[in-house]
């Protein structure tokens, strides 16, 4: 089997194209890469690249090779072991036995697995590429900007892919009249002029020659013109069209208080973190709200929300006060689609989780497109969650998920944001 390397100098993103085939043909084993590489990160290193290792076997190819063509029965004797359709086992290994972790070779040969590194870019679109904000409403073309492509005519330059035949054939057409029209007129001149002489009686000899000559002279010019040029290529162009959507904004509601140790504030920050990069990379604009709470609840910015040290006790209801009070202010229900995620461990003052179920249903879900309630504890939930979950047993809009390690993060996290794939259809 032949083996051919391109070893030209590659100039112009000349690769690119194959890239992206690459990561489309393997993409199911680089998207289960990047899944498991999401829960090894730390806060601040979750948004870089990664390098992405595809086994061997995932790589092999068919291969096309002339039998012998044919039905042969064939008779082996000796054989008292095997029936037809049987799988003769591998031999126990005997060679090549080392003290290493991998995986030896009978041959004493074999290839090592393939590593390919992704950028930041293609790392998030594939962390991100099938999820979306539910029940978003479209209905003003304002901050939250959305785009699709639609033909916009043509253009003279482009990639062969877009190149528009019929466009291009009646340039050529058009070209060749404009360019060739006065020598054809000339020609039709001189050809008459030939018929005359030539049915004339008398003898022209000399005239009928020079006619001929510049009859000739002038075919070779028509011919010369090329039937396309460069000149004549149209290709089909794409223009990026805004569609009409909505102002949309994102209240994070964390809990700090002295419940949460650091590991489980650090699942929380992950989880956030993940959101943050989400909205950020799918929408252009939005608005995020960072509420964190303990006793008391209290807007902060980025910085504040994901690295302040700041504790104390447990009242959830403080930040959804808090919520009410900028949704009133800032965000009308009319104007702005309203989305929410709180996280907590579930640990509350049981008198404050009856009130927390009676602000959300009377004056957060009604307003909000979407509420999502994270609970991250490996112990059995309290009663907060109790209280939660019967809101989302008659809310559609009202999720409630359960997180104890870092390895559930971002499943849950596909489950709360996964697209609609029948409102996609």
């Amino acid at each position: 089997m032949a083996n051919f390397i391109d070893r030209r100098l590659n100039s112009k993103n000349k690769s690119t194209v194959n890239r992206q085939r690459f990561i489309k043909r393997y993409k199911s084993q680089i998207k289960k890469s990047v899944e498991q590489a999401i829960n090894k990160r730390s806060v601040t290193d979750v948004d870089r690249g990664e390098d992405i290792t595809i086994t061997k076997k995932d790589l092999s190819e068919p291969v096309f090779h002339q039998g012998k063509g044919g039905v042969k029965d064939r008779v082996h004797p000796g054989n008292d072991q095997f029936s037809t359709g049987d799988k003769i086992k591998r031999p126990p290994q005997q060679q090549g036995q080392g003290s290493g972790k991998g995986d030896a070779s009978n041959t004493g040969e074999g290839d090592d697995d393939f590593i390919f590194s992704i950028s930041k870019d293609e790392y998030l679109n594939l962390l991100f590429e099938d999820l979306e904000l539910p029940n978003l409403e479209k209905n003003q073309l304002d901050t939250l900007i959305d785009y699709k492509t639609v033909r916009s005519g043509y253009c003279a330059e482009g990639v062969p892919s877009n190149i528009d035949i019929v466009k291009s054939l009646q340039g050529s057409i058009a070209r060749r009249i404009a360019m060739t029209s006065t020598k054809r007129k000339e020609l039709k001149v001189l050809e008459l002029a030939l018929a005359a002489l030539m049915a004339d009686k008398h003898d022209h000899v000399q005239k009928i020659k020079d006619l001929n000559n510049q009859i000739d002279m002038l075919k070779g010019k028509i011919s010369k013109v090329p039937f396309i040029d460069t000149f004549d290529l149209r290709f089909r162009n794409y223009a990026k069209q805004a569609l009409p959507t909505s102002k949309a904004v994102m209240f994070c509601l964390m809990d700090v208080s002295g419940s949460m140790d650091q590991a489980t504030k650090d699942i929380a920050k992950r989880f956030y973190l993940l959101l943050y990069l989400f909205l950020t990379r799918t929408y252009k604009t939005i608005d995020v709200v960072y509420i964190r709470h303990h006793t008391q609840a209290k807007e902060v910015d980025e910085e504040e929300f994901f690295y302040s040290q700041e504790t104390g006790g447990t009242i959830a209801s403080s930040a959804l006060d808090l919520m009410i009070k900028i949704m009133d202010e800032r965000y009308k229900e009319s104007e702005w689609n309203i989305y929410a995620a709180q996280a907590s461990d579930g640990d509350n003052w049981a008198d404050d989780s009856p009130r927390c179920q009676k602000l959300l249903t009377e004056h957060i879900l009604p307003k909000a497109r979407y509420f999502s309630y994270i609970e991250i504890s490996q112990r059995p939930h309290q009663t907060l969650w109790q209280q939660y979950q019967e809101i989302a047993a008659y809310t559609e809009h009202f999720a409630i998920q359960h997180i104890k390690s870092v390895e559930d993060i971002y499943p849950v996290f596909r489950k709360l944001f996964k697209k609609n794939q029948s409102k996609a259809a």
